[in-house]
């Protein structure tokens, strides 16, 4: 049968709880001392972050791209420009030579831009845009590859879901007026799937004017640090200049993959490539 007993210690008795807790908390402190002396961890400041609005632009928010210039890109960093839409700014995101590459590559193929038509989901000239521009095959080369690799290193959407790039030219006064780059049509939602995300890359500077203009985003639009360059067309919504080699990515679809008005955007240009 079971024995039962009591089950006697041969350890000194314990100390009390204070005394216990009180030389752990003691341990704690010298342990973030150190750490704090070896700038291993921070103390953040009460006057960074935590304050700003998601609309508020007055503080864009910077992410350093760490890498070497081996690929003749210089300095690479990512702003958020705005949260209605979502839209970031790659800075240096193509080099020089990669811009006058697609330049070349699509110059002798450039044709009058056509806009979907919503009802029947081919697509067809119209007023609102006067561009010309070409499409490139999807991994066609290796500095093709090369560039939608990066992109989709960027937006995290793998190149097979992506479109083949498109290279459009602007001549000055040409126009795409305020648009949205999703699917409004069935014949496109279930041919290829909706639209998600687009990045335009600017492939050449502009004197004045040539803005991507958000006229529906949410936020102070003055905010940003180059409203002063601004043409008097780009003050009318949140815009963003162009700059050979940046890159702008905006998303039509919110998170929860319901469309975004906030998304519409149009192009009154100076002469310029994307």
């Amino acid at each position: 049968m079971a024995a039962k007993g009591r089950n006697y210690s041969r350890h000194p008795p314990r100390k009390s709880s204070s005394t216990v807790v009180f030389a752990l908390l003691i341990t704690c402190s010298f342990f973030i001392i150190i750490l704090l002396s070896l700038k291993v961890i921070s103390i953040p400041s009460g006057s960074r972050g935590s304050h700003h609005k998601a609309r508020d632009l007055s503080s864009l928010v910077h992410k350093t791209v760490d890498r070497s210039d081996v690929d003749g890109r210089g300095d690479q960093w990512i702003e958020v420009i705005s949260w209605e839409p979502r839209a970031f700014v790659y800075h240096n995101f193509l080099s020089k030579d990669e811009c006058e590459y697609l330049i070349t590559l699509a110059k002798p193929h450039m044709e009058k831009s056509s806009v979907v038509d919503s009802t029947t989901g081919q697509s067809k000239d119209s007023r609102v845009r006067t561009s010309s521009g070409t499409f490139l095959a999807r991994g066609r080369d290796k500095v093709v590859r090369t560039i939608e690799k990066r992109i989709a290193d960027f937006t995290f959407i793998p190149v097979e879901h992506g479109e083949g790039l498109q290279i459009l030219h602007y001549e000055v006064g040409q126009k795409y007026e305020p648009h949205f780059d999703y699917f409004l049509d069935e014949f496109n939602t279930k041919n290829g799937g909706q639209r998600i995300a687009t990045v335009l890359m600017y492939l050449s500077d502009v004197e004045e004017g040539g803005e991507t203009v958000f006229p529906a985003a949410k936020g102070n639009f003055s905010a940003v640090p180059w409203w002063n360059e601004l043409s008097q067309c780009g003050k009318e919504g949140l815009s963003v200049k162009p700059k050979m080699g940046d890159a702008l990515l905006f998303w039509s679809m919110k998170p929860d993959a319901t469309l975004d008005p906030s998304s519409l955007h149009g192009n009154i240009q100076d002469e310029v490539y994307e």
